[in-house]
């Protein structure tokens, strides 16, 4: 075990404050603590691996830059809906072909070049082109041209409808980047937003400081300086909550500390809900998968509230189809096919397995998987399955097996995407699922921009997958939030993996 120290040259100095100096020098040293309250220093358990997230897929880039250092056309609150930004406004053709976007004017970047519908269209076309390395570039598919008819004017024509397309345009993988400087934004980024990039000690830390100069006064940072720090073990991470170290830890990755907070004076614990559903994936082109009875009487043998305690520590939300809570258009569907080991029984023997039958899960080594994989063998005992657990390593050989040579029975893992109950209709995608109703309704999805048409869409998509269970739907994550009682502002809930800091403030 390599034990972790945390600098205790802050406790030394609050020790000999308190003890060996003088009642007025005291006072003349809370000066610079109180300096201190227009700072932050935040963990994180993953160092990102650069810091663009428009050309990398991994969501600690996206923590530490989205709506801090790059912002995009539009962004999402914290409810989850869609927001004006560097656009100010839009219309959409009545054929949903034609996107009109009126920008705000007098952006600049953060090295002083005008943030226009030039560089806008320079964002989009690097993102959708051939050469493109974004991690979303299906999201730009769509757009088969952009005219720019004036520096405050961005015209999208698409060569068909994509009604999702001003919801992805808020995502990490659409922000707006620097002609001049693009290329070097995954070490030194450059963008429009609340802070600048300051420095990137890698290993330990990535410095962001105020923009004094930005361009959204009604939404500029109230912190001079943000500190993320990060900390893989989640016993150093408590640790250095506790020691004063780290001021917040947004994404706490051990449910089974989190009663260790409990009692502390500085210290708040916050559960909300994100975007990570852990589904139990099935490979439904290899028997005995193909068949639905079979995926529908393992869905059945499963005790959702048993597997959320034994691999999140109770913490979590039942799920019953690839959809959470903060999305729009969310149904409840853990009723469709509840836990019932009689029903389970008789499913199976009218599939054709009245004894049973053995298959192997491929389980990933992030700790939400084995343990709901174990918590599920023994369920699945009780219906005379055996389930054996090939501990699997994440991403390589997971990505190989799984995503590329969909060589696996069963696999689990969370899928961190928000809205992302099409991947049931894209193909190829690892379940292998097909079925045309449910790819015609990810199409009529597309087809229209009004949120309530497609809620409505959503919420048919989601009565089929809990029917068909192409996966085993089993929980939502929640998020784990530990920071100081005096910090205001911090997400409670994250429809989108982020960090957003403009409104972060100290309190009393």
């Amino acid at each position: 075990m390599i034990e972790l120290s945390f600098a205790p040259s802050r406790v030394l100095r609050r020790l000999a404050l308190g003890g060996a100096l003088s009642a007025g020098f005291v006072m003349m040293a809370m000066t610079p603590a109180e300096a201190a309250k227009s700072a932050l220093t935040l963990g994180m358990s993953v160092e990102p691996t650069g810091l663009d997230p428009t050309i990398a897929a991994p969501v600690a880039i996206g923590q530490v830059t989205w709506q801090n250092v790059f912002e995009g056309l539009v962004t999402i609150d914290p409810s989850g809906k869609i927001q004006p930004q560097l656009a100010k406004s839009w219309e959409i053709s009545p054929d949903g072909l034609t996107y009109r976007f009126k920008l705000q004017t007098g952006v600049k970047f953060h090295d002083g070049e005008a943030f226009d519908a030039a560089s806008a269209k320079f964002s989009l076309e690097r993102a959708r082109g051939a050469d493109s390395v974004n991690p979303q570039k299906r999201f730009f598919a769509s757009i088969a041209s952009i005219d720019t008819p004036d520096a405050d004017t961005l015209v999208l024509h698409l060569s068909a409808p994509t009604g999702s397309l001003i919801y992805w345009l808020g995502w990490p993988a659409s922000v707006m980047v620097a002609p001049k400087t693009a290329a070097d934004d995954k070490v030194t980024p450059v963008g429009t937003g609340p802070f600048k990039f300051a420095s990137w000690a890698k290993g330990d830390r990535v410095e962001l400081e105020k923009n004094a100069d930005y361009w959204n006064k009604n939404a500029a940072a109230k912190l001079d300086k943000v500190t993320f720090r990060f900390i893989a073990d989640p016993q150093a991470q408590a640790a250095a909550l506790k020691s004063g170290d780290l001021d917040a830890f947004p994404e706490f990755a051990a449910p089974e500390l989190m009663n260790s907070f409990d009692g502390d004076a500085r210290l708040v614990t916050k559960i909300g809900n994100t975007e990570l559903k852990v589904v139990a994936g099935m490979n439904t082109a290899r028997k005995p998968f193909d068949d639905k009875r079979v995926r529908q009487a393992l869905m059945m043998a499963i005790d959702r509230k048993t597997v959320i305690d034994g691999a999140w520590s109770g913490l979590g939300t039942p799920i019953g189809s690839h959809y959470t809570p903060n999305d729009p258009g969310y149904q409840d569907m853990t009723g469709v096919l509840p836990y019932d080991v009689g029903k389970a029984k008789a499913l199976l023997a009218e599939a054709g397995y009245p004894n049973g039958f053995t298959f192997t899960i491929k389980s990933p080594q992030m700790a939400y998987a084995p343990r709901s994989a174990e918590v599920m063998q023994a369920m699945f005992a009780e219906i005379g399955v055996t389930m054996n657990i090939e501990p699997t390593e994440f991403p390589a050989k997971w990505v190989q097996d799984i995503m590329k040579d969909r060589n696996f029975d069963m696999t689990i893992v969370a899928h961190a995407e928000p809205l992302d109950i099409d991947i049931y209709a894209r193909d190829p995608y690892y379940f292998n699922y097909k079925n045309p109703a449910f790819n015609a309704l990810m199409q009529k999805a597309q087809q229209t921009a009004d949120p309530s048409a497609q809620s409505a869409i959503y919420g048919e998509a989601q009565k089929i997958l809990a029917k068909d269970v192409p996966a085993l739907y089993l929980f939502v994550m929640p998020k784990l939030g530990v920071w100081d009682r005096k910090l205001k502002g911090l997400w409670e809930n994250e429809p989108i993996p982020s960090n957003v800091l403009s409104g972060v403030s100290w309190g009393e």
